[in-house]
């Protein structure tokens, strides 16, 4: 025979409020761990490190990639470097996931001397080199004797040769590795200019010091100076359009292939091109005409 057993009513309150609080414990405790999970795999997993030089590659990169790599889930980390150097040894390293500040002949050139399989992945929006000057308004100035600043590196040399022999300035004899371009090249010098070459940073401060300086495009943007100022822009050709770079074993990683497609969109190009501050940019061909 059972006999029934009545539990006092605040027992039983007492019990369903214990067995209530344990339910949501472990609910809030479980809830934590997933929540705690996902902000984990948010703010390591997926966070990209980009590197940049001076310039307006970062600018770029903000205004028209970032946008659209945040809403894949991406974190972007931006990493500044002051050579172009150390931002490549960064990207061979692991360090960062790619960089954006350098053009193929100077890539070639790296990979060459340093032993390196870095590769450019798709092409940016680059200012190009320019004649610059603080003392003269335009290029009829010219006189003998006149102090005009180039870039001391051969490949960025080439360049600021290929501008003042555009302008009748000198003539050079044909090289066809920019990597062995020096000062010799120059086989006439008719306006009887001195070449006074100078780390391309420095450039833009010389500007006090010297008649003309030919101006890496982001190093002139960087420093405040407008494109439409230059006396004279090179021709730039498509060896010289800078490029996103990343190691070879990562050309064809999930991560690439997004900052690449941010790259090529439409989105990138609306941005860009509804800018004024790149008026005079060399635009990749990827661009669509108008």
């Amino acid at each position: 025979m059972f006999r029934t057993i009545t539990i006092p009513s605040p027992f039983k309150k007492r019990a369903a409020g214990a067995l209530l609080l344990a339910t949501t414990l472990s609910a809030l405790t479980a809830l934590t761990s997933i929540s705690a999970h996902a902000a984990d795999s948010k703010n390591t997993a997926q966070e990209l490190r980009v590197g940049f030089v001076p310039g307006p590659y970062a600018d770029e990169f903000k205004a028209g990639v970032e946008p659209q790599l945040r809403k894949k889930g991406y974190a972007i980390k931006y990493v500044e470097f002051s050579t172009g150097l150390e931002a490549n040894q960064a990207v061979y390293r692991g360090e960062i996931v790619a960089d954006v500040m350098q053009h193929e002949v100077y890539l070639k050139s790296y990979n060459e001397r340093n032993g390196t399989d870095l590769v450019g992945v798709v092409q940016v929006p680059t200012p190009p080199m320019g004649l610059y000057s603080k003392k003269h308004r335009t290029l009829a100035e010219v006189k003998p004797g006149a102090r005009v600043a180039v870039p001391n590196d051969p490949v960025n040399l080439e360049r600021a040769l290929k501008i003042l022999q555009r302008i009748g300035w000198i003539r050079i004899k044909p090289n066809p590795n920019p990597v062995d371009v020096t000062e010799r090249d120059v086989i006439a010098n008719p306006a009887g200019i001195k070449i006074v070459p100078l780390e391309s940073a420095q450039a833009p401060r010389a500007l006090d010091d010297v008649d003309f300086a030919a101006i890496q495009g982001n190093f002139a943007i960087f420093s405040g100076h407008k494109l439409a100022d230059a006396l004279a822009l090179e021709e730039m050709t498509p060896p010289y359009i800078n490029q996103v770079v990343v190691k070879a074993g990562n050309r064809n990683a999930r991560a690439t292939q997004d900052i690449v497609d941010a790259y090529r969109s439409v989105e990138f190009q609306q941005a860009i091109r509804g800018n004024r501050f790149y008026d005079g940019c060399r635009l990749p061909a990827y661009f669509a005409n108008e």
